[in-house]
């Protein structure tokens, strides 16, 4: 069982996978070489699972960061006889402007070990263990370090040093004041030979991912509001979730990790969910220039070619290739995080209606228009049917923003996205070339409204609720004023945002999605960071900037020290909960940051001219 708390994690990308290394210079988590393979180290979800170790042999205490404007962590360790740093990466490739971010990436993990101070006796140990830890591979040393064989991947791993080969592959070096030692971890297909590389191949090929990095920052980072350096890193993590061939965006790079310690709440993230993509997209309006928006959406159309229709819904999830069979399955042989079982692949989500998914992939494009150049003719009849679709079907009951596993319901925010298709649409009817479809888009628009507001209101509640006819609170109500609905002063949004405030705020000060909700599943959850971001948001639109800031500012306290946020949090003990990096609560602050500096902006008095 690993007990190794999920803040302990930090994340490395190229833009087509992910790794997870801890504090303590383990890689415990790594999938070559799309975010969707078969993990080669997978020990966060069960001790035999893998790892890659590089640390002092002896006792140290450990701190690190990123490298600035970059995604390039260095980790410190102080021993009693010296100071290591161990610089890691996964290599994205050289890149002048940034828009080709990981587009020559080598699927190769750089690991960099240098001795700045005494001297530091190093401890080595390299264990993978493909196919999410059912293969014990071959390890074979050749010149230059050992090439590794077993089930579909070929690896090759460079080191400096002769290495102790069993059931994995040991080295022990020391290092005096200015050594460097640097490690290159390299898949390739089954049957091809990867390359050894030199010490200074790699440290170019670190030099030149710090580069890249820091040309993606500095063509596309703008954002000068308040909390700048987190919603710059948040808009870098964001990236990182970004898979560069198509341009889909993953949920988180990890699966399993779950949303209640020892509970079932453990689902695979590593695809791309239409709507969090969109908030994606939406949050890196604010955090980067969103140059990759055109690639998303060519994608999404291509994905989604022949959806939606008036007898076929838009699938809510693909693939990060465009896959649309995303089965769910299960697997027995690891114990997952802290004992939380079952560990899963796949997602039966992919299989459920979910109405939202129109007003949201509308609302992006709507917010992105300006950056991309005019759709392409298959993009406009995409959208356009997006609207059709959300006009045709907004009565039908589905399962909703949260995915429940029981029986469909007319969910109120699915009804509120529905509205939000065919406001944006109708804005958008002449570049869309859909001219004659407004008056039956404006219809059902305004037929959406007066049932929300009829059916979605509860007077016993004292606000808008989860489900047409139902008392529950759910924060996703919260979205009503931040799409523009209904302004967030009006005394029902206020008494909303108040019953959320006071009735599902946990004892942390965070926010529930829900309580006493019947979603389909046993056990519970913690507080949701997305959902503490909405209270946030809609505060700050409510003028309520004092307020927002107080909520914005417990979001940013659950950071871990290299400003990471996962899913959720143990209300109890602060401790971060489900799969990691999340997007949604990234998304989440770099909305509600943008927010407050808005109502900031506005509420600040007319500059007077100097006396005199």
């Amino acid at each position: 069982m690993n007990d190794r708390p999920i803040a302990d994690y930090a994340l490395l990308s190229d833009c087509h996978t992910a790794a997870l290394v801890s504090r303590h210079g383990s890689v415990d988590w790594l999938c070559m070489p799309h975010f969707d393979s078969r993990s080669l180290f997978g020990r966060i979800l069960g001790p035999q699972a893998g790892h890659w170790l590089i640390r002092p042999a002896g006792p140290s205490t450990q701190s690190r960061r990123y490298l600035e404007r970059t995604m390039v962590l260095e980790t410190t360790f102080l021993t009693p006889t010296g100071t290591l740093t161990v610089t890691d990466a996964l290599a994205s490739g050289p890149s002048r402007t940034g828009h080709d971010l990981g587009l020559h990436a080598p699927h190769l993990l750089l690991r960099v070990a240098h001795c700045t101070e005494g001297q530091v006796a190093l401890e080595v140990e390299f264990a993978p263990r493909p196919e999410y830890g059912l293969v014990r591979p071959r390890l074979m040393s050749v010149d230059g370090g050992l090439r590794c064989h077993g089930g579909p991947d070929t690896l090759g791993l460079s080191c400096p040093y002769p290495l102790e080969i069993t059931d994995m592959a040991r080295c022990a070096p020391q290092l005096r004041e200015g050594q460097y030692a640097g490690f290159a971890l390299q898949h390739v297909p089954a049957g091809s030979h990867p390359a050894m590389w030199s010490q200074q191949e790699i440290r170019t090929h670190l030099k030149d991912t710090v580069a890249a990095w820091h040309a993606w920052s500095g063509h596309h980072q703008r954002y000068e509001g308040p909390w700048a350096d987190l919603v710059d890193h948040s808009g870098r993590v964001l990236q990182s979730l970004t898979f560069q061939p198509t341009g889909a965006i993953v949920a988180a790079p990890t699966t399993s990790l779950p949303e209640e310690i020892g509970g079932v709440r453990n689902w695979d993230y590593r695809y791309s969910w239409v709507r969090d993509a969109s908030f994606t997209l939406d949050a890196l309006w604010v955090a980067a220039c969103p140059y990759e928006a055109e690639q998303f959406f060519r994608w999404m159309a291509q994905a989604a070619a022949g959806d939606p229709d008036h007898h076929q819904d838009l699938q809510i999830m693909f693939g990060i290739r465009g896959e649309r069979d995303l089965s769910e399955r299960e697997l027995p042989h690891l114990p997952g995080w802290r004992d939380s079982r079952p560990v899963r692949t796949g997602n039966g989500a992919w299989a459920q209606r979910q109405l939202d998914v129109y007003g949201e992939l509308l609302a992006a494009f709507h917010k992105l228009r300006h950056h991309l150049h005019d759709a392409d003719a298959h993009t406009r009849a995409f959208l356009t049917g997006l609207a059709d679709t959300a006009a045709a079907r907004w009565r039908e009951k589905d399962q909703g923003i949260w995915e429940v596993r029981s029986e469909p319901q007319h969910f109120l925010y699915s009804k509120l996205m529905c509205w939000v298709a065919l406001d944006r649409a109708l804005d958008m009817a002449g570049e869309l070339g859909a001219q004659e479809r407004i008056p039956a888009w404006r219809r059902a628009r305004e037929e959406i409204r007066t049932a929300v507001e009829q059916e979605g209101w509860s007077e016993s509640a004292g606000a808008y609720t989860q489900a047409f006819g139902s008392d529950t609170l759910d924060a996703s109500a919260l979205m009503m004023a931040i799409v523009g609905f209904e302004a967030a002063d009006t005394p029902r949004m206020r008494a909303t945002i108040e019953a959320v405030r006071t009735r599902l705020t946990g004892p942390d000060g965070m926010v529930y999605r829900y309580l006493a909700a019947d979603d389909g599943l046993p056990g519970e959850e913690g507080t949701f960071l997305l959902c503490t971001c909405w209270l946030a948001q809609a505060l700050a639109l409510a003028g309520d900037t004092e307020a927002a800031r107080t909520v914005f500012e417990r979001v940013a306290g659950c950071m871990n020290d290299v400003g990471l946020l996962a899913e959720e949090v143990e209300p109890a003990t602060g401790e971060l909960l489900g799969n990691f990096p999340q997007a949604f609560s990234h998304i989440g602050l770099v909305n509600a940051a943008w927010a407050i500096h808005q109502a900031e902006s506005r509420a600040e008095p007319p500059a007077q001219s100097r006396p005199g």
